[in-house]
This record gives C-alpha cells, sequence and structure tokens, in this order.
C-alpha cells in the first residue's frame, strides 16, 4: 500500500478479523467470569472501533485534494474513546453493598483502543495490549482472590421475632465467626400476624457484614434459621 490514503479489501478483511479476534479474547475472559459485557459485547466494541478507524482513514480518500477539505483521520477515534463510556457506565452496578463492574467497564473501554488500533494497521501494539490485559485478568483476579482482598462483603436480612433476644443472638453469631458488622439496620413491624409475632414483636434486621474469610451463603443461613424466633434469612 504505497498509497497512505487507499487500503485494499484484503487489508480491510485482515484488520477486522483481527479486530475480531482480538477483542473474543478478552471478551472470553469476561464472560468465563459472568459478568455482564462478555464474548460478544467485547467483539462489537472492538470491531465497531476498527471499522469507525478505517473510515476515518481511508472513508473520506475522495476529498484527499480538495484544497478546502482538512482530513483528520484521529477525529473519529477521539469521539470512540469519549463515547465508549456510555457503554461502560451501563455495566457498573451498585448493589447496597458495593460497586461492581468497574473492571468490565475498564476493559470495554482497553477493548475499543485496541479496536481503533487494529483499524490503523499497528498490529503489535493491539496484540501486546490484549495479551497483557487478558493475563491481567485472568491471572492478576486469582492472585487479588487468593493474597490481596483482606475481606469480604455481605448483606444479611433476617426476619423474627424480637421477644427471643433475636439482636443478641444475631450479634453474638456474627462475634463466634468473627464477622463484622459494619452497618445493623433495624424494623420493628408490628402489623404483622399474630402468628408471626407470637412471643415478641416481627422485626427485620438488615445488617452489612465484613468478614476476613468467605462464608459459605448456605451454611450460614442454615445456622441462622435454626435460631430460636428466626423465620426468614437471605444473604447477598
Amino acid at each position: 500500500m504505497t498509497n497512505p490514503w487507499v487500503i485494499d479489501n484484503t487489508h480491510i478483511l485482515l484488520r477486522i478479523l483481527c479486530a475480531v479476534l482480538l477483542g473474543g479474547l478478552i471478551g472470553w475472559e469476561r464472560e468465563r467470569s459472568s459478568h455482564a459485557a462478555g464474548l460478544r459485547t467485547h467483539i462489537l466494541v472492538s470491531v465497531g472501533s476498527a471499522l469507525i478507524m478505517l473510515l476515518s482513514m481511508y472513508g473520506f480518500v475522495a476529498f484527499v485534494d480538495q484544497p478546502s477539505v482538512r482530513v483528520d483521520p484521529a477525529r473519529l477515534a477521539t469521539a470512540v474513546i469519549s463515547g465508549i463510556g456510555f457503554l461502560g457506565a451501563g455495566t457498573i452496578l451498585f448493589t447496597g453493598k458495593s460497586i461492581t463492574g468497574l473492571t468490565t467497564a475498564a476493559s470495554l473501554w482497553v477493548v475499543a483502543a485496541i479496536g481503533l488500533a487494529v483499524g490503523a494497521g499497528f498490529y503489535f501494539a493491539a496484540i501486546l495490549t490484549t495479551l497483557l490485559v487478558f493475563l491481567t485478568l485472568l491471572l492478576l483476579n486469582i492472585v487479588e482472590q487468593r493474597y490481596i482482598r483482606g475481606h469480604h462483603r455481605h448483606v444479611v436480612t433476617i426476619r423474627g421475632r424480637t421477644g427471643h433476644g433475636l439482636m443478641e443472638k444475631v450479634s453474638d453469631f456474627m462475634k463466634e465467626r468473627e464477622v463484622r458488622i459494619r452497618k445493623m439496620e433495624v424494623q420493628v413491624k408490628s402489623d404483622a400476624p399474630d402468628s408471626i409475632i407470637e412471643g415478641g414483636s416481627a422485626a427485620e434486621i438488615t445488617m452489612h457484614l465484613i468478614s476476613e474469610k468467605r462464608m459459605d451463603p448456605a451454611e450460614m443461613t442454615h445456622q441462622l434459621l435454626n435460631m430460636q424466633g428466626v423465620y426468614s434469612v437471605a444473604i447477598e
């Protein structure tokens, strides 16, 4: 390709397929981790970015020689980088106990940059970045889970009867398991059926917990339900 403003169909096909493979590799890692943006989303972002870069560089070749027209190949690329933010924002969720999806949002942003690099013909930079991102998501996640993260967050909702010393029992239960209660909300419901509030008022306790060790939700639910006065447990 001697003319920098002209590209043949073979190179267009090569760049589009390369964008599919590189974006798909990162998307596969996100898909296997059950994140909101997975394989298809990352492929679409990568291919779309590559196509826009190709269009920006080669789509306006007919106007290159026009004296009143200034061709700027970077203009559409800038719009992609800033515009991908709305898609990344859709993967960020506030669950009440923590914010999730930041890494996936960042991976979408990087995939858009990889697609732009492929569209511009920067194959080495695109492939190198893809490998580094893939290793970061795959390997460092394992390291983070095992060695770096010092605590786990959970939200536990317990419904029961206050007449049986429910809050004291729950507090002692958490202390025995070295689980710290970061926040607790108690709602006493006087309009509950008599069959429920017999022996005390019906109460709903919501606790935001922090633990050094990973908790087994099924085991904790079973143990809490065995407490006298507890009739409902929900763990997130």
